[in-house]
């Protein structure tokens, strides 16, 4: 295996890891869990490690939350579908506010809607077709501030600069 995957693998299990430890802290609003730190994740992977690692990272928390109980299936739909657009946004762009709104919107609309099949195929809940969109966008919302605050802090100090090249061997 090439040293920069290698590089990328440990990478994704550190930022696993971090979704898992920080699952704890999350804000219910209607049916989900909403997890802000997830989001968060989804940008930090877009910009550092692209977004199919992002995509890795989000099925691996999604699914050992749920292993865990402290998630719900509606966790795939949401996260793995923001950390695909807000990385395909970063990889075509190279822009940090179009991978916001990539992260915003790939969770909140996009994931939001492909919730609703999985909460009445897989869960048996009834639920409007837009019933999770407003809970996604809170969540999602939440998390993206939390990583624009920090991917500035992190570029201002050249620190960003930095785990880029760390990463990319």
């Amino acid at each position: 295996m090439k040293t920069k995957n290698v590089k990328k693998l440990a990478a994704s299990g550190m930022f696993v890891a971090l979704i898992l430890v920080l699952s704890g802290f999350y804000i219910p609003v209607g049916a989900s869990k909403c997890f802000p730190v997830q989001h968060m994740v989804n940008v930090l992977a877009a910009v550092l490690l692209g977004p199919w690692w992002g995509v890795g990272i989000a099925f691996a928390a999604s699914l050992f939350r749920n292993l865990m109980g402290t998630g719900t299936l509606l966790a795939f739909p949401g996260s793995m579908v923001g950390a695909l657009c807000c990385g395909l946004c970063w990889r075509f762009s190279g822009k940090l506010l179009p991978t916001y709104l990539a992260e915003i919107f790939g969770t909140g609309v996009i994931g939001g809607l492909l919730a609703f099949p999985v909460a009445t195929l897989f869960m048996g809940k009834e639920a409007a077709l837009f019933a999770y969109v407003l809970p996604f966008l809170v969540s999602t919302a939440g998390g993206t501030i939390l990583a624009a605050v920090l991917v500035a802090v992190l570029a201002k100090t050249k620190a960003l600069d930095a785990l880029r090249q760390l990463v990319d061997g």
